[in-house]
């Protein structure tokens, strides 16, 4: 083998198998689910929601505290966030994608801060507080609230947050050793880029569609 394909699996000498697979199958369900929001399309919550009981299970074997809550808080608002998406506001139109207010973005703000408390408190309680993975995976965690909570409200501004997320998530997977989720938070970065593109373009327009 080449000393790429050498060093690309030396990071996963001593990892279980069933965790390498069910890795894949996580960034494969992942990805789906990317896509699938990008097109404003309700299929974005059954395979996200796969996708998170899978990584749930990965990052408590890895230790990824900070985003195995992502992932647990994540199913909550997928089924807040598949609710709101097929919510009707009159006989033929479902909830379109829109701006934050000024209350919203007020919540986002107390998500973000509460959720940095939140994540400090349960590093400091498992005394994982010991390494720089620890700071960075606290603030991914924040802006991840705050951007799945405005994913599930169909806000525009959730393709800012996502953006940033993993464009700082990308170097942390692949340091862990996570090699496969690192190449899907490299993906998730250019989804962002057009996913922002294509809500705008949607803006304000009524929604009569779930599957588009």
């Amino acid at each position: 083998m080449s000393p790429i394909f050498d060093w690309f699996f030396q990071q996963y000498q001593g990892v279980p198998t069933h965790i390498i697979i069910l890795e894949i199958i996580g960034v494969v369900l992942g990805l789906l689910s990317a896509w699938f929001s990008k097109q404003d399309n309700i299929l974005i919550y059954p395979t996200g929601i796969l996708s998170t009981a899978i990584f749930v299970y990965i990052l408590a074997f890895y230790g990824l505290l900070g985003d195995l809550v992502i992932n647990a808080y994540y199913f909550s608002m997928s089924i807040y966030g598949w609710y709101i998406w097929t919510r009707k506001i009159d006989a033929e139109h479902y909830t379109p994608i829109t701006t934050t207010s000024l209350k919203e973005k007020q919540i986002c703000v107390f998500i973000f801060v509460a959720t940095l408390i939140f994540i400090f408190a349960i590093y400091k309680f498992f005394d994982k507080w010991n390494s720089w993975t620890a700071y960075v995976d606290t603030l991914t965690t924040a802006i991840f609230f705050v951007a799945m909570w405005l994913l599930a409200r169909k806000k525009l501004e959730n393709w800012s947050f996502l953006l940033i997320g993993n464009i700082i998530s990308l170097p942390l997977y692949f340091y862990k050793g996570l090699i496969f989720t690192s190449f899907q938070f490299l993906l998730f970065v250019i989804i962002s880029i057009y996913g922002y593109r294509a809500w705008k373009k949607n803006l304000n327009k009524p929604e009569t569609s779930l599957l588009n």
